[in-house]
């Protein structure tokens, strides 16, 4: 019974050893990066700040490490575990995941047991024959001679992981999102905040100048003018209560469920990023997971070329069974009935309307759009991390600036409202004070929410937030 076995086995080893022994594949050479081999260099201003995490690569900064705001870290974790985004990426790499174990699947020969029948006749007066087989069976098993198989399942291989690299992009662009929405939130209440103070303010001399009109001490355009300022101060407030429920509903999203309360207290104000160092664009190729994901593309396109070509040669199938036989079936399972079957095929494609040579064609041209879109991919990486490190070394020195101008509006205010109290200024020129400081206020507010942001574009186009901090192991 052994020798019998090995007479299947034997020929199933041969065409296994035999199966992906070529590739028609072209040698896959990465394309050289269309970029410069530097980053523009970009004057940092004497008040940028320099910051220790500034010597490490941001890549390997966790986002654990890289964000100090308790609550940010938070909002950050339920969005990985809630946001609908990042599960539709996590799921299409398991489908991705099937599709290639279901492709490797093909480089092995699939054993099954059969029970099978046949009748047949050679001729009108030929007695009809019956054969019955019962026992292990393998169907159409492909001898990958010029390695179609290997070709096609490195392509799945390669989509597999593109989509795992498209999973960590996800994942960078969602804690980016949150981030960003985040330190939004954190102007929007600081501008609230001032809105409300304005306000107050404005009412309250408001009060005043009608008093003073009463009085014959001001005029009506005072009174006019007065009220005007403080209907302005209300639209605005009214629009910064719009814009936080809005990013509040922003934020609820990316998160995935509704986002606690801020017991702590934070404020834009108080929030700080490190600042980072860019290195070389050639880091980018190993940090960026979009790069990665379209040189994984490129290469399954490149694979693809050598199943198209190994389309022109003879595709060699065997299909073989071991066990039972018999004429009648009745005696299919009785002493000595043993049989087996060895059927190879081989078809040459001899005329198929150019079918191949399109296949060929196209698998050439998939190539070349997988080229373009990788260089694509590169440039837009360049300009990305070139605009954030414009934004590194101009914004500190812009919100400097900025503050100073709110410093000195108030000044201003604080003068023009003495002066206008004692008489040596019109009341125009205190209107002018007041409206000057609560949009000085207000820029500067919004200089500090870009330079934040800006921060945390740069930690995400430089390839940060997709590693996750190290699980500490528990002593024993």
């Amino acid at each position: 019974m052994i020798k019998r076995i090995k007479l299947i086995v034997t020929p199933l080893a041969l065409a296994m050893a035999l199966a992906g022994c070529m590739s028609l594949a072209p040698k896959y050479e990465r394309p050289q990066a269309p970029v410069a081999g530097s980053f523009p260099e970009v004057p940092r201003a004497a008040s940028a700040p320099a910051n220790a995490a500034a010597t490490e690569a941001p890549a390997a900064i966790e986002w654990q490490r890289f964000f100090a705001d308790a609550r940010l870290k938070q909002l950050i974790g339920q969005a990985l575990a809630n946001n609908r985004d990042l599960r539709i990426a996590i799921a299409n790499i398991e489908q991705a995941r099937a599709q290639y174990r279901i492709q490797r699947a093909d480089r092995l020969p699939s054993v099954g047991a059969a029970i099978t029948g046949q009748r047949q006749t050679t001729g009108e007066d030929q007695p009809i024959e019956s054969v019955y087989q019962a026992g292990l069976t393998v169907s159409a098993f492909e001898l990958d001679l010029f390695g179609r198989v290997r070709n096609l399942s490195e392509a799945a291989l390669a989509q597999y992981l593109a989509t795992e690299e498209a999973r960590k992009t996800a994942q960078i662009s969602l804690i980016s999102s949150v981030a960003n929405a985040y330190l939004q939130l954190l102007a929007d209440e600081e501008l609230l905040s001032l809105a409300q103070r304005t306000v107050q303010t404005r009412e309250e001399s408001d009060k005043l100048t009608q008093l003073r009109f009463e009085n014959g001490v001001s005029s009506r355009l005072e009174v006019q003018q007065s009220r005007s300022l403080v209907e302005t101060a209300r639209t605005t407030l009214a629009q910064a209560q719009r814009q936080r429920a809005q990013d509040i509903n922003l934020l609820t999203l990316l998160v995935g469920q509704p986002i606690p309360e801020n017991p702590a207290g934070a404020t834009l104000a108080s929030t700080e990023l490190p600042d980072l160092p860019a290195g070389l664009p050639s880091d980018l190729l190993a940090s960026r997971p979009d790069i990665r994901a379209a040189e994984q593309q490129l290469i399954a396109a490149n694979a693809n070329i050598g199943a198209a070509r190994a389309n022109f040669f003879p595709r060699i199938t065997l299909t073989g069974s071991v066990g039972s036989a018999s004429t009648e079936l009745s005696g299919l399972f009785k002493s000595g009935s043993y049989g087996w079957t060895f059927a190879p095929q081989a078809i040459l494609p001899i005329f198929d309307y150019g079918r191949n040579t399109a296949v060929l064609g196209s698998a050439r041209a998939q190539r070349d759009v997988a080229v373009a879109q990788y260089e694509r991919s590169i440039q837009t990486a360049f300009r990305e991390v070139a605009d954030a490190l414009a934004g590194q070394a101009t914004f500190s020195e812009q919100l400097r600036a900025q503050r100073a101008v709110a410093e000195a509006e108030a000044d201003r205010f604080n003068l023009s409202d003495l002066r206008y109290r004692n008489g040596a200024a019109s009341y125009l020129d205190l209107l002018d004070a007041q409206r000057s400081l609560f949009q000085a206020q207000q820029l500067a507010i919004q200089a500090n929410l870009l330079r934040l942001q800006n921060q945390v574009t740069l930690y995400r186009v430089l390839g940060g937030g997709w590693t996750e901090a190290a699980t500490p192991v528990a002593a024993r």
